[in-house]
């Protein structure tokens, strides 16, 4: 057996025979283990039309979007993908319970998973009222995931504050983090960390907060494809593959010193499978065009690709 596998067998061991297996914390976040042989479906995220959505947070546009959160469900309907990524940003101001319901019961009925959320956190700030609403808008997230059946949530680490340190924005991001993955394993719901620049600009900087974050089946990373702006973000990608919970992909790179450039998503895939990834797989379309038009034959591309 891996050292791996032999170490995580002793810990989920330990948990259950404690009769404590969703509160453990038996030191650092390791690589995931799974059996079976890379497994994936398909998704496309809200955020693939944010030139269409109304936006109501972190603040408003200040404009009435041509699209509504159920028009893009629909649309995800439309393309007969596997599930849908609900970006928080295009939610209503005012999150009440019956709205909640709707888009429940919407995705169900189209056969559409709720394949997880995403909000714009930042767990480097310092203790105050910015940092308390952080992790208050954290908890309310995992609260509305755990009501629609939202499996996992997409956080960002944050960014270093003016005249603050890397090492002391670490520490504030790796306890905002354990804060918030002991309130997820409550209510169910796997709390996905980023690669989203600021102190996750590189892969070393993510798993320097990986590897302090406690141990919890509730705790991985999401995989994002196109935020790492290294010499070679294809081998940056390899190194946080094994502990991805969550995939997200991109159809271009930007390679430092380099200029953006179409993404080779087999390329992407294939990393995702060599790690042993069993998940859902993210579309999230930022380019120019018309997302109408672009996305579904970006996504009849991954359909093969996952296949």
């Amino acid at each position: 057996m891996p050292d791996i596998t032999r170490r995580r067998f002793g810990q989920l061991t330990a948990a259950f025979a404690g009769g404590s297996f969703l509160g453990q914390c038996a030191s650092a976040a390791e690589p995931i283990t799974r059996n079976g042989s890379s497994h994936m479906k398909l998704s496309l995220a809200a955020y693939s039309f944010h030139r269409f959505l109304t936006q109501s947070w972190p603040k408003p546009r200040g404009s009435e979007g041509s699209m509504t959160m159920l028009d893009f469900i629909d649309f995800c309907a439309e393309q007969n993908l596997d599930g849908c990524e609900l970006t928080s940003y295009y939610f209503p101001a005012d999150i009440t319970h019956d709205y909640l319901m709707q888009i429940k019961n919407r995705t169900f009925r189209l056969g559409l998973d709720i394949s997880g959320t995403a909000i714009g956190n930042d767990f480097c700030l310092p203790e105050g009222d910015d940092r308390e609403f952080h992790l208050q808008t954290t908890r309310q997230w995992i609260d509305y995931s755990a009501t629609m059946g939202a499996p996992v949530i997409r956080i960002f680490a944050g960014q270093v504050p003016k005249g603050d340190t890397e090492v002391t924005a670490l520490d504030r991001c790796v306890e905002g983090i354990n804060q918030s993955v002991a309130y997820a394993a409550e209510k169910g719901v796997v709390l996905a960390l980023e690669n989203h620049g600021g102190i996750t600009s590189t892969p070393e900087q993510l798993l320097a907060i990986v590897e302090r974050v406690d141990d919890s089946p509730w705790f991985g990373v999401n995989f994002d494809s196109g935020n790492f702006h290294t010499t070679d973000p294809y081998a940056s990608l390899e190194k946080i593959a094994p502990y991805a919970v969550n995939a997200q992909l991109k159809v271009s790179v930007h390679p430092a010193g380099g200029e953006r450039t179409n993404a080779d998503l087999g390329r992407m895939v294939g990393i995702l499978k060599s790690a042993g990834y069993r998940g859902y797989v993210v579309l999230e379309y930022e380019e120019k065009t018309d997302p109408h038009e672009s996305i579904p034959p970006v996504l009849a591309e991954l359909r093969g690709l996952i296949g």
